[in-house]
Formats: structure tokens, C-alpha cells, sequence
């Protein structure tokens, strides 16, 4: 559902795109001839819009100074700077739910390298912290987000209080394709 702005422009925008007779904007039409053609429009929108993420993370960062990471590598990053507390593999993994700890455990091996997380032990478990230059490449990016991304997103006029209901909504259905998943394998 787009938002509203002043002169309507997002409101006439998403009526272009919703228009009558076009049917749903899908990449796999027999998907949407199911029981639920939106969530297939929501599936093709999520695989578009994390390709166009991961290219922005990526690029976002080599223009803080950063080059060469992978979009896990910058998300984990920002991860381990998160209020500025050491974090162990098992809790990136379940916040960013990553199931196959060796991933992120190549990719904190691969920022400690680069001198931008550090590593240390929690009982058996190793933990990382953010290290001056990890904390200064996030502070730079969030720079770089604010004046090429954010400035971009607000001048759309988009009411937030919706954003974060999106955002919301985003995260229950990943739930729900989690336990899809789990009933899959199970089957």
C-alpha cells in the first residue's frame, strides 16, 4: 500500500503500477495462479528489492573507504558495532537468522583481518567487538546511507509510523517461511 503524500504523486504512482487488468507484477506466473497471487507479487518485490539491498551494502561501503566485502560481510559488521557490545557467533546467527554458522564465521575471520572486528572468548564460544576502524567505516556508511539513500526515501513523502508497520509485518512473515521450511523438510 503506498502512502500518501502532499500532492499524491506515491498515491498516482501506485495506481499506475496496481492498474486494472494487468494483473499481478510476479516473476512466476503459475505461483500467482494459486491460492494467493499478493503473497507472489510480495515474494518477486522481496527478491528484487534484497538483490537492489545487497548491491547498495556493497557499494555503500567501498564509498566509506571499504572495499571488497560481501553484503554478509558489511551486514555483519554493522551486526558487531550494534550498540557497541561483543557479540558471539550464536547470537549474529540468531538475530540475522543465518543457519549455517560456518558463513558467518568465515565472514568475522575475514573483517578481524581487516582490522575491523576483533575476537575474544565468552566461555567456549569466540565474540567479537567492533574495533576504531570497524566503528569508523559504520559511521562513515551511515553518512553516505543519509545523503544518498535516506534524503531520497523521505523526499518520497512516505509516512514512517507505516514503514515500521511494514517492517513489522516483514519480519512475522519471515516466520511463517521459516516454518514452511522446517514442515518441507519434514515432509
Amino acid at each position: 500500500m503506498a502512502a500518501q503524500n502532499h500532492d499524491g504523486a506515491v498515491s498516482k504512482m501506485a495506481e499506475k503500477i496496481e492498474a486494472p487488468g494487468l494483473g499481478p507484477v510476479v516473476s512466476a506466473a503459475h505461483l500467482a495462479e494459486g491460492a494467493m497471487p499478493a503473497l507472489s507479487e510480495v515474494e518477486f518485490a522481496l527478491e528484487m528489492t534484497s538483490h537492489a539491498f545487497q548491491r547498495w551494502m556493497v557499494r555503500a561501503m567501498a564509498a566509506a573507504g571499504i572495499t571488497g566485502l560481501s553484503p554478509l560481510d558489511v551486514f555483519v559488521l554493522h551486526t558487531v558495532s550494534h550498540r557497541g557490545r561483543v557479540k558471539t557467533v550464536s547470537d549474529i546467527c540468531l538475530v540475522l537468522n543465518i543457519e549455517d554458522t560456518h558463513t558467518v564465521t568465515y565472514t568475522l575471520k575475514k573483517l578481524e583481518r581487516m582490522g575491523l572486528v576483533c575476537s575474544s572468548r565468552v566461555g567456549k564460544e569466540k565474540a567479537v567487538g567492533v574495533t576504531q576502524a570497524g566503528e569508523a567505516a559504520c559511521l562513515r556508511y551511515r553518512e553516505i546511507r543519509e545523503a544518498l539513500l535516506v534524503s531520497a526515501i523521505k523526499a518520497l513523502g512516505l509516512d514512517e509510523k507505516e514503514m515500521s508497520r511494514m517492517a513489522a509485518l516483514l519480519r512475522a512473515l519471515s516466520g511463517h517461511y521459516d516454518q514452511a521450511a522446517r514442515a518441507a523438510v519434514a515432509m
